[in-house]
């Protein structure tokens, strides 16, 4: 079925190729509008990855073909930066003490929720097929590599909802550790069902051996370069710490010519990229960690023009009967067998509760992997089922990738581990200069320690110094108009230079060491506000008073 939504804007609003003015109008267009879409959803409190895969429909190929085939298949270099992004932030996330602690459970669910799925799919598929051609070798092949493909789960949508909702708790930790390793097990189902396939079909039939070892290449090359690429980030960055600037530089320079070797040699590169973000976050130097958040700030913009391109390049006009019936039962099948076997193995592994019972709802994304090894089937069946097998998972990956988003944002919110993921700049932001407290007392209050009278002898005040780690204190006057205010304050600097005078200085009272305060601020006062004034005024303490 031809497109009808395609001839209604002019030529001049369709870009078939790309020139440099074209290509900065057109990124322009797909960040303002997805992120326009994005925010939309985000306020029909549905995850905002949705709103970019919707905005690239309507601007897609299925839409009003503002982007046509080429111009999307030009923009894969956006696609395979953001897959990279995404592997090296997941990686981050693999901690050895954690796999350690989950590691039998991680196994367990892994091989429960890519296994299952690959029989039940293939099983129904299959005999669907069966059904309408009635041919058992293309029956056979169809279920094989539809089983196969379905192993796979996306971890950019499913990341993403993870970092707008701030999840954190075991649902999130296996979440994470489950979709940073199905992609592999989905590579090898692949292998195997290639292999059986090409024979039946009377294709070009490779060794399983020579599968297995491309398999070996494949994984194993890309997980040893990115050690290596991470080993030599780690040198870069912690000679470099103190500008912001050059870290990140490093980092996406890093991470990025990581990618192009990886294209270069054949290799995985959203694997190799994880294997950048495991070596840092456990191996490199810990002052370097700060780098992750430098490059979590990098990626809003290349995740919009990401979900964006994957929307542009679905076609829903295109489907016949028999793919249709084939994509339902494929996404039934994956999902019935995704919730099964993931709930097994977290039973059989002792996961907690909130992991057994919702993350089914978290496994449905399918994307990138998906698609390279429908596209794979492609090139190895082109005669046969591969345009089939790319028809399909294109049309599944548009129906799991809207879905899928808003599953994970059910799961999360229902396991109780949305906003849990607090961070030192969250509390800064909620924190007021009341909440100061300094090894668990509170400071701003009127019996606080830093706080002496103005008739006070200098050997109190040094006792104070001594006992406690403040090194200011405010000066509170003590007779007259001033009796409970605030009238100076003193600093370890003082207390020095009264020390050097001998004896004699012991005699003096506070009022005749402490000067009078640069500036003043109150209690509300939230910590932002007050670290901004210690700047604007360039001292070292602030004097805390009631008005």
């Amino acid at each position: 079925m031809e497109n009808p939504l395609s001839h209604i804007l002019p030529s001049a609003f369709h870009f078939m190729a790309l020139n440099g003015s074209q290509l900065m109008l057109l990124v322009g267009i797909m960040m303002f509008f997805g992120s326009f879409g994005g925010r939309i959803f985000q306020k029909l409190k549905i995850p905002q990855v949705v709103g970019y895969i919707v905005i690239g429909i309507v601007i897609g190929v299925s839409g009003f073909v503002l982007l046509g085939k080429e111009t999307v298949a030009a923009l894969n270099p956006i696609s395979t930066a953001s897959l990279s992004l995404i592997g090296f932030l997941v990686g981050a996330e693999l901690k050895i003490d954690v796999i350690k602690k989950y590691g039998k459970q991680f196994v367990g669910i892994l091989i429960g929720e890519s296994i299952t799925p690959f029989f039940v799919v293939g099983i129904l598929t299959g005999s669907v097929t069966y059904l309408f051609t009635k041919s058992t070798a293309q029956a056979v092949s169809f279920g094989l590599i539809l089983g196969a493909i379905c192993a796979a789960t996306a971890p950019a949508a499913t990341t993403d909802v993870l970092k707008e909702y701030r999840t954190k708790g075991p649902l999130t930790t296996t979440i994470l550790g489950i979709v940073a390793m199905d992609d592999a097990v989905a590579l090898i189902l692949y292998a195997i069902a290639a292999t059986i396939s090409a024979p039946l079909l009377g294709g070009h039939s490779v060794s399983f051996l020579a599968q297995l070892g491309a398999i070996a290449y494949d994984i194993f090359g890309s997980v040893v370069l990115g050690l290596a690429f991470g080993f030599v980030l780690n040198l870069i960055l912690k000679n470099i710490m103190n500008n912001d600037g050059r870290v990140l530089g490093f980092s996406l320079g890093t991470l990025f010519l990581c990618t192009g070797l990886c294209n270069s040699l054949g290799l995985d590169n959203i694997l190799s990229a994880m294997f950048i973000g495991f070596f840092m976050t456990n191996f490199a130097h810990p002052k370097t960690n700060a780098m992750f958040k430098l490059v979590e700030k990098f990626t809003p913009p290349i995740y919009v023009l990401f979900f964006v391109t994957v929307g542009a390049k679905l076609n829903i006009w295109i489907v016949t009967p028999f793919i249709a019936i084939i994509a339902l039962l494929y996404v039934g099948g994956r999902t019935l067998g995704k919730t099964i076997g993931s709930r097994l193995g977290a039973r059989l592994t002792g996961a907690p509760e909130s992991v057994r019972k919702y993350l089914p709802y978290c496994l449905l994304s399918q994307a990138g992997v998906a698609i390279g090894l429908s596209i794979a089937a492609g090139n190895d069946f082109p005669d046969s089922i591969g345009p089939q097998i790319m028809l399909i998972i294109t049309a599944t990956t548009f129906i799991v990738q809207i879905l899928g988003p808003i599953c994970v944002k059910y799961g999360v919110t229902k396991a109780g581990e949305v906003g849990l993921n607090v961070t030192a700049e969250d509390l800064m932001k909620t924190a007021k200069v009341s909440d100061i407290s300094i090894k668990g007392h509170v400071i701003c209050r009127p019996e606080s320690y830093t706080i002496v009278n103005d008739t006070d002898m200098v050997g109190k005040i040094i006792s104070n110094f001594t006992h406690h780690e403040n090194m200011n204190y405010e000066v509170r006057g003590s007779e007259g108009e001033h009796k409970g205010k605030l009238v100076g304050q003193i600093s370890i600097e003082h207390l020095k230079e009264t020390m050097q005078i001998g004896d004699m200085g012991e005699t003096l009272l506070a009022m005749d060491l402490m000067e009078k305060p640069k500036i003043t601020c109150t209690p509300d006062v939230s910590l932002p506000e007050a670290y901004q004034l210690f700047t604007d005024y360039d001292t070292e303490a602030i004097c805390v008073v009631n008005e």
